[in-house]
């Protein structure tokens, strides 16, 4: 168990604190590495010899080497952004654990390429053990599902919808391929089998010997039908990434249905099962439906558990769809609610007697019943999405996809023989159950070692996490119960988008009395280019904001109602459609000490203040 006292022991720290022993350990493993060079075949004699090092040529290499490294020292220190420090409230990056960095570096030195084993022996076990270790967290069976690291959360977007779009087409395929293992359903109830029924069809054609002609004679082998393979639902605050996938798996961006998002900016469940209703009439399939865990924009949770519960009703009504977290930002608080166990805790005893691992910041009643429920029902996802590199505290790049049912590989396998020396399905033979090729085993290696010192429930990540919720809350709480910023006799009033959910606070500043939506924007755009300068030199910046628009033609008519708040008319939101936010990502964790916050804040403060006063 992380102690409380003891969380900045696994960071480096904001001024460097932890380097002396960050500095040793890097030299031991450099000594270590290079003895690794001298004891393979020490028999062998040197090929760089010393009469080599001293010639004209080989030193002027090496000073050329210094002289641009050198060079490009002083580039990233004054071109790169600084999210080791608390001051930096912009995306959703921030410092990056000690281990895993030295881990990450290590393993970089022995050049893993973990898309087969025998180009990764080392680090694709380890990947594989850290895809059940996620598997785990998210409430999956380590045993049945299946796991593995990505570039990020895109690609296991892309891979969540590369599955489910194989898996629509397999019911179809079968009754030209193996008719016999689907006689008696129509096609509309093919198209609505649930996942774990087309997976057991799938076994059954496997058995008959028949698998290959029944993938070839689906959507991966025939590509997509002239009909199209049904509708993808998203809601309004979906990530880019799921309209890049449209067009990637040839599924066309009309077919993805965007579903407004309530004023806590979660998914309205009513307005999804309206539009379930409309396409079932029109007997048009649903073939996906996603939910976000943690939204880019604003950090909220969509109510998944009335998710899980939508689809049981819908499936005794004849209609089914794969169903998919996007949790690439919150999918690592999930450890927030598990036990030293792994045992997903109940609420009263979360908020209780639980009370003590979580950092004193975060209010006791958190998190609201909803958001618990919702991390509640996630092993009933087809499929996760999850992102060792955000909340996982983990450097780039380092993203995961994990399924709750393992058979699902089956789908998407493929073999190369140049790099594959048997076409078996073996959970070693990585890239071919992927969508990438070459990747770094130095990212299995970052989150393997993360994963061994931090343990993955509340006594380690949850408490991490937990000291970046405290630190949200405070900064939500602040602007709350002191939302007027006075500069040059004018009053400036701050009002948030709504509670954070985890750790993401959306706000915005507006001169009281002032009706003009086009004139508060205005206002935030200069604040922001104030507090984060796009160009120039970025330590000049006292606070490091990131921004957002949250427009009509992607959020309808939702943003209105935190427009109107300021006391701008409606006709206003009607004709300007947009409202520019500030856009904080607390994920820091060394903002959880009050007396830290409390000076923090008042920096914050004075800072916005000078800048309103500059304008």
């Amino acid at each position: 168990m992380i102690d409380p006292n003891d969380v900045y022991a696994y960071f480096l720290g904001p001024k460097a604190e932890n380097y002396s022993v960050f500095k040793e350990m890097l030299g031991y493993m450099m000594d270590d590495y290079a003895e690794w060079r001298r004891g393979f075949h020490p028999e062998d004699p040197p090929v760089i010899t010393a009469q080599d090092q001293q010639t004209k040529e080989f030193r002027a290499a090496m000073q050329d080497m210094r002289r641009n490294l050198v060079e490009l020292a002083g580039l990233l220190q004054v071109t790169s952004v600084p999210w080791f420090s608390p001051r930096y409230l912009g995306h959703m990056t921030t410092e990056t654990l000690m281990a895993a960095n030295l881990g990450y570096m290590l393993a970089l030195l022995y050049n893993q390429n973990n898309v087969a084993y025998e180009g990764s022996p080392g680090t694709t076990g380890l990947e594989l053990e850290v895809g059940r270790q996620l598997a785990g967290m998210m409430g999956y069976s380590p045993d049945t599902a299946w796991g593995h690291l990505t570039s990020g959360g895109t690609v296991a977007n892309y891979e969540g919808l590369w599955l489910a779009r194989n898996l629509k087409s397999i019911p179809l395929a079968l009754r030209h391929a193996a008719p016999q293992l689907v006689s008696g359903w129509t096609e509309w109830e093919l198209w609505n089998l649930p996942t774990e029924v087309v997976l057991d069809l799938m076994d059954r054609a496997r058995e008959a010997g028949l698998l290959d002609e029944v993938r070839q004679c689906s959507v991966r082998g025939q590509g997509i039908p002239a009909g199209g393979l049904g509708k993808v639902l998203v809601p309004q605050s979906k990530h880019y990434s799921w309209v890049k996938a449209m067009d990637l798996l040839g599924l066309g961006q009309q077919n993805l249905v965007q579903i407004p998002v309530r004023q806590n900016y979660r998914l309205d469940m009513d307005a999804l099962d309206q539009t379930l209703e409309q396409l079932e009439a029109g007997r048009i399939p649903v073939l996906a439906v996603v939910a976000v865990a943690g939204s880019t924009e604003e950090g909220a949770v969509d109510p998944f558990h009335k998710l899980v519960e939508l689809r049981t009703a819908w499936q005794k009504r004849g209609l089914s769809f794969w169903l998919h977290i996007d949790a690439a930002y919150g999918g690592y608080a999930r450890s927030t609610f598990l036990d030293a166990e792994g045992r997903f805790m109940e609420l009263e005893e979360m908020q209780e007697t639980g009370q003590d691992m979580l950092p004193q910041a975060v209010p006791s009643g958190w998190p609201e019943p909803e958001v618990y429920r919702a991390y509640q029902a996630f092993p009933s996802a087809d499929s996760i999405t999850v992102d060792p590199h955000k909340l996982g505290y983990i450097p780039y790049p380092a993203g995961a996809f994990l399924a709750r049912d393992r058979r699902v590989v089956q789908l998407i396998s493929y073999f190369a023989a140049y790099v594959f020396k048997q076409a078996q399905e073996s959970p070693q033979l990585l890239g071919s159950y992927i969508l990438e090729g070459s990747k770094p085993g130095a990212a299995a290696a970052a989150v393997w070692i993360a994963h061994r010192l931090v343990p993955l429930n509340r006594t380690g990540y949850g408490r991490l996490i937990g000291s970046s919720i405290g630190g949200a809350q405070q900064f939500y709480r602040s602007l709350v119960e002191r939302p007027i910023f006075a500069a040059n006799d004018r009053q400036y009033e701050s009002l948030t988008l709504t509670k954070p959910d985890l750790n993401i606070v959306v706000y915005a500043f507006n001169e009281r009395g002032n009706t003009n939506l086009e004139t508060m924007n205005r206002l935030n755009q200069r604040i922001y280019e104030h507090c984060f300068q796009s160009s120039g030199h970025l330590y000049r910046s006292e606070f490091l904001l990131s921004k957002t628009s949250l427009e009509e033609k992607e959020y309808g008519q939702t943003p209105a109602v935190f427009v109107s708040r300021f006391g701008i008319p409606r006709q206003e939101w009607e004709r300007v459609g947009t409202v520019f936010v500030m856009r904080s990502c607390l994920v820091t964790p060394f903002l959880e000490r009050e007396t830290t916050f409390d000076a923090y804040w008042e920096d914050f403060r004075s800072s916005i203040e000078r800048t309103l006063s500059q304008l």
